[in-house]
């Protein structure tokens, strides 16, 4: 029985791309089925996409964020890898890019470049921000983060602090790949590509958009998370004898199930902690119990009595320890993937389910230029003209 077709089988995607936000947009889009060609710079002291030697935090963003892609190595910088650039353009659905304001015109790639000649294609730039009076300056995820509140929003008060992932480049380049999906939508009526942008600024504002309409409504600005007047009197980390855990009791039923599970029997008729929002006006007396109560139980204790409960509870967990997670290795979350260099390990999936099957990994991340010869083959470039142009352009 042959693997059902993916949403988007037959889609050619050719992106130019380096990082994460324009990556993202090529994965989602990847994973979902269409062909997706990463055009990789070489030549002038390029090898590639940086993101191949990068250390530390940025050990992972490669191997991440460019499985189920093909590598074309070329030189741009040269009239004959500018020309294949644009004879394997004028192929695709899609252009991804992310370079700075004004990189893809010089090379004639950007889409007024290349609207006239592809009128049905649909090109995604994404940029630090949106066009105006920001759009000239460079924006990294923590400069968003900074100037877009969310850093405000996760550290302490008077103590900033970046969100522990790439927030914005992800989401950047996931609403890049949702624009393109609508764009690809309103192509089928009107036989017309166009433009889409997404930006890290404006994806930043969005993330803090529900702190904004809290102020719009209640008229009092939002505090940070470590400083902020909970909406539940229970819904914090609790320091057990082993460690730590999230603990939560969100509801008057559960605050009930509770205290009968642990016979805090004194506190459930505490006429005090009737409600949820008497027991969050209690918090700084009622908190400083809990935590005494609480705290000689192991962790995997409250785990378990938490969860006998129906009552949320989390365990603190470290990222790499999700790699033997029980649920995500029985639910198909993770996938067997091999690295460039050759090693195998395995990798995160979409957090989706089409037909009840999470989308796979069909091309391990590429090598460098490991695509040149079936993509530029297919543009009419014979054997020997591929080897001369590979060996010119890595050379």
């Amino acid at each position: 029985m042959s693997a059902p077709r993916l949403p988007y089988e037959g889609l050619r995607v050719v992106e130019f791309t380096h990082m994460v936000m324009g990556p993202t947009c090529g994965l989602v889009l990847g994973d979902l089925g269409a062909e997706v060609i990463k055009v990789e710079p070489v030549g002038h002291g390029r090898e590639g996409d940086a993101t191949r030697r990068l250390l530390g935090s940025g050990a992972g963003f490669f191997p991440l964020f460019n499985r189920n892609k093909k590598s074309v190595a070329l030189d741009l910088q040269t009239p004959a890898g500018r020309e294949a650039a644009l004879r394997l353009v004028a192929t695709a659905d899609v252009v991804s890019e992310n370079f700075k304001p004004g990189a893809m015109k010089k090379l004639g790639l950007d889409y007024d470049s290349l609207k006239e000649a592809n009128p049905r294609l649909v090109y995604v730039s994404h940029k630090g921000f949106l066009p105006g009076p920001y759009d000239h300056r460079t924006a990294l995820d923590e400069v968003v983060q900074m100037m877009g509140g969310l850093a405000y929003m996760t550290g302490r008060p008077g103590d900033p602090l970046r969100a522990g992932a790439s927030v914005n480049d992800i989401m950047g380049g996931m609403f890049g790949a949702i624009g393109a999906m609508a764009a690809l939508a309103q192509r089928e009526a009107t036989g017309r590509g166009q433009e889409v942008q997404s930006a890290l600024f404006e994806n930043n504002v969005f993330l803090v958009a529900q702190h904004i309409m809290q102020y719009a409504v209640t008229g009092k600005p939002a505090a940070p998370m470590p400083a902020r007047i909970s909406a539940w009197a229970v819904y914090d980390v609790f320091q057990a004898a082993d460690g730590q855990i999230f603990l939560a009791v969100v509801s008057d039923t559960q605050w009930t199930i509770f205290c009968q599970a642990f016979g805090f029997a004194d506190l459930a008729a505490d006429e005090r902690l009737r409600s949820n929002n008497d027991r969050v006006r209690a918090r700084d007396w009622l908190m400083p119990q809990l935590r005494e109560r609480l705290a000689p139980f192991s962790v995997a204790d409250l785990a378990a009595r938490f969860g006998d409960c129906g009552l949320p509870f989390a365990p603190i967990t470290r990222p790499q320890d999700l790699l033997d997670d029980p649920h995500l290795l029985a639910t198909g979350g993770l996938a067997p993937l091999t690295l460039p260099d050759g090693k195998a390990t395995r990798t995160v999936l979409l957090p989706i389910t089409l037909d009840g099957e999470r989308p796979g990994v069909r091309l391990d991340p590429p090598r460098l230029g490991e695509h040149n010869a079936e993509v530029l083959g297919a543009l009419g470039y014979s054997p020997d003209e591929i080897r001369a142009f590979t060996d010119k352009e890595t050379s």
